[in-house]
């Protein structure tokens, strides 16, 4: 039976994905709203579906594998909303399933270490949305299910650099204030080996070896681009949006000893100052 992924909000870190899958003959069916980026999938090889929209239960019946990167709405996770039952109905039927989360699950723990048993006590309203979403999924009894708790992503076309160039970068501070991040190409690396080896109920988090303060990260950007190193501004003076602002309720290190140990990964960046001079490379 051909590997075929199902990939529901089939956005950029399933997209990284799929840069592993299709070279190994692997059938990959991606969900969109956009037509434009429906084109653009079929472009690379990938069979989109618009949905919401087109009838998707033939691809949920090709299906062995599942990706869920769709976000939670105010209505709860956008797949089971429409297809809990379809999906409960094939679980055996799977050989993997991933959901991508976040980090925000743990909430705010001032500084701290986390690991994948810390409580989940989210801080946002986006972390409870996230809680509550993989407990609706790991509710689905026989769905081999894996938990990717991922960090703040950065990749091509995700990164400091442009507002570095454009001087519109700024430099937060907040004391004590640590974030932990990871290279999307570490996502898809993470979700292959986990592919390969799989263990349904398992959770992992998704992220370099390196917390560190956003305002460190801003600077090694313009250090690279050997440019002005941002203004620093505090945190009570800085203007922001609510959605920024609220990143800021959170401060953790993440640990992600899991992704090791049990998968064998070796992360390609393993902080972001290698990220970064690689992204930096890649842009020519």
């Amino acid at each position: 039976m051909t590997q075929t992924l199902l990939s529901f909000g089939h956005g950029y870190s399933a997209q990284a994905l799929e840069r592993l899958l299709l070279p190994r003959d692997w059938r990959v069916i991606g969900t969109t709203r956009n037509e434009d980026k429906a084109a653009a999938f079929l472009a690379r090889g990938v069979e989109p579906r618009i949905w919401p929209g087109a009838d998707i239960i033939p691809a949920l019946d090709a299906a062995t594998h599942l990706l869920i990167s769709a976000a939670p709405g105010d209505d709860g996770d956008p797949v089971l909303a429409e297809l809990h039952d379809a999906i409960a109905a094939r679980a055996g039927q799977f050989e993997w399933v991933g959901y991508l989360s976040t980090t925000g699950v743990y909430g705010d723990h001032e500084g701290d270490w986390v690991d994948e048993n810390a409580p989940l006590t989210p801080a946002t309203k986006r972390g409870q949305a996230r809680v509550t979403a993989e407990a609706a999924w790991s509710a689905i009894p026989g769905l081999p299910l894996h938990i990717f708790r991922v960090a703040g992503i950065y990749g091509p076309g995700r990164g400091p650099f442009a507002k570095v160039r454009n001087g519109t970068a700024r430099r937060i501070i907040k004391d004590g204030q640590v974030f932990s991040r990871t290279h999307v190409a570490d996502i898809a690396r993470v979700l292959a080996a986990s592919i390969a080896r799989p263990n349904p109920g398992a959770a992992y988090n998704v992220c370099d070896d390196d917390p560190a303060p956003p305002q460190d990260v801003i600077a090694y950007a313009a250090e690279l681009l050997g440019l002005p190193v941002p203004e620093a501004v505090a945190f009570e003076d800085a203007e922001m949006s609510p959605m920024a602002r609220s990143f800021y309720a959170e401060s953790k290190k993440v640990r992600n000893d899991r992704i090791k140990d049990e998968l064998g990964v070796e992360l390609l960046f393993p902080d972001y100052r290698s990220g970064l001079r690689a992204l930096l490379a890649q842009e020519g």
